[in-house]
């Protein structure tokens, strides 16, 4: 979104030095139709900055050619998806039942080097080629559902992967990487966001010897229990933020395809209501903030 200020203030006081912006990237689009309907409100409100694509997903033949009509909106990516879903092709040491294992089975396949190298790269690539069969051009960036493609094993596919694909357009990764320091101080999940960031620390570090452009500081976790509003959330996640910081987020709207593919329901309206309000751009504009495009 352009900046974001009070009404008026920006015609009676001269230009200061540029105020400090974020992104906001939604995850899972694609996954169900309502999660669709809601991220494309959304980046045409100017809201959202990026969205990651589930390439994978049955919905997304559909929803692809509706986000196709936001293109230079925002930027699309894709959200490589090795957990609890489908693969797009046949990974019998993965996935030999036909159904990608649990985060947390994923992630303790990677820390001991369990995991099939040549078959999670050969996943990753048919999602990547859906999405350019889809869009017609590469993704502007890589991600991961559950941030799978910071783990051992997965992430040398995902810098290869980024090498071959990315690299010649100017494309990016997402960093999970927060300084634990600053997790614990605003005091939101801090041990999940902890373990997720110490779990990137390696992947960061990987990417800034090969030059990957990537974010430089990541919030957005919690637990999705509802317990704090959302608004308060968003304000905790938002607040001061270093340069290159990436917000992600999961706004969409309940409908029974999402009910059938993912226990992360009621939320997903709680977070959409909120940044498709007024509430959204006022609370960054009552802190001098903007969002921007990474």
């Amino acid at each position: 979104m352009p900046g974001i200020a009070p009404a008026g203030i920006g015609h009676y006081l001269p230009a200061m030095s540029p105020r400090p912006s974020l992104t906001l990237c939604a995850d899972d689009y694609g996954i169900a139709p309502g999660v669709g309907t809601a991220i494309r409100a959304l980046i045409t409100a100017g809201r959202l900055q990026a969205t990651g694509c589930m390439t994978g997903s049955p919905h997304w033949s559909a929803e692809a050619p509706l986000l196709k009509l936001l293109e230079g909106k925002a930027q699309f990516g894709v959200h490589l998806t090795l957990t609890d879903h489908r693969p797009l092709g046949a990974m019998p040491a993965t996935a030999p039942k036909g159904k990608l294992p649990s985060v947390g089975e994923m992630v303790k396949r990677s820390l001991t080097r369990r995991l099939d190298h040549a078959e999670i790269a050969a996943e990753l690539e048919r999602q990547v080629d859906a999405f350019e069969a889809a869009m017609g051009r590469a993704p502007d960036f890589l991600d991961g559902h559950h941030h799978v493609h910071q783990l051992p094993v997965v992430r040398d596919c995902v810098l290869d992967l980024w090498h071959r694909r990315l690299e010649p357009t100017g494309g990016w990764v997402r960093s999970c990487w927060e300084n634990p320091l600053t997790i614990w101080r605003r005091g939101i999940d801090p041990v999940r966001a902890t373990i997720i960031a110490l779990l990137g620390l390696g992947f960061g570090r990987k990417m800034r010897r090969m030059g990957v452009p990537h974010n430089h500081s990541f919030r957005g976790v919690y637990d999705f229990s509802g317990k704090i509003a959302y608004a308060e959330l968003f304000r905790r996640f938002t607040d001061s933020p270093p340069p290159g910081t990436l917000v992600m987020c999961h706004p969409g709207l309940v409908d029974d395809e999402l009910r059938a593919c993912e226990w992360l329901t009621d939320q997903r309206e709680m977070e959409y209501r909120f940044l498709a309000s007024d509430h959204c751009p006022l609370s960054l504009a009552d802190r001098g903030l903007t969002l921007a495009a990474p």
